[in-house]
């Protein structure tokens, strides 16, 4: 199965896509040059003294590989410690879809970010941006006052 038919097979049943009302962290990420957005939202667990990644899911305003890269990823990161997953790259995050052509690499970097984000140790509210009533979607956060003057929230990675 080629690449291309791999994102297709995953653009036509993603997995985990969807806002997580009771996430543990919430991750946002996205690039200006493109106008990509992906948010990433992860349930932890814990097992031998370890936070585990139960659950994650994702909501895109992106191109069919971002999406399908999101959905790969959040798949991946079920049951692994979060020490594992801040070891995970772009590329091994979209791994299972094959090589991705030079002009998509940016898909698995933004997903990286996002989980990159969600798994920032320094924040004091983990989920606020995804629980607040004109911010709990992607599209709410393009509407919030910093998106009208032009900003978008860019998290470098």
């Amino acid at each position: 199965m080629s690449t291309d038919d791999k994102i297709q097979a995953a653009i036509a049943n993603p997995q985990n896509m969807g806002e997580m009302a009771d996430a543990d962290a919430v991750g946002t990420v996205g690039n200006p040059e493109c106008g990509d957005m992906v948010r990433m939202w992860l349930k932890f667990s814990e097992k031998d003294g370890k936070k585990i990644i139960d659950r994650a899911s994702f909501q895109s305003f992106g191109c069919q590989t971002a999406i399908a890269v999101a959905s790969m990823a959040t798949e991946m990161l079920k049951g692994k410690t979060v020490a594992e997953a801040r070891e995970l790259q772009s590329s091994d995050l979209s791994k299972p879809l094959g090589p991705l052509p030079p002009m998509k690499l940016h898909c698995g970097d933004m997903v990286e970010g996002a989980l990159r984000d969600a798994l920032r140790e320094d924040r004091e509210s983990p989920v606020a941006a995804a629980t607040s009533t004109s911010g709990n979607t992607l599209l709410g956060d393009m509407n919030q006052p910093a998106m009208k003057s032009g900003k978008l929230k860019v998290v470098k990675i």
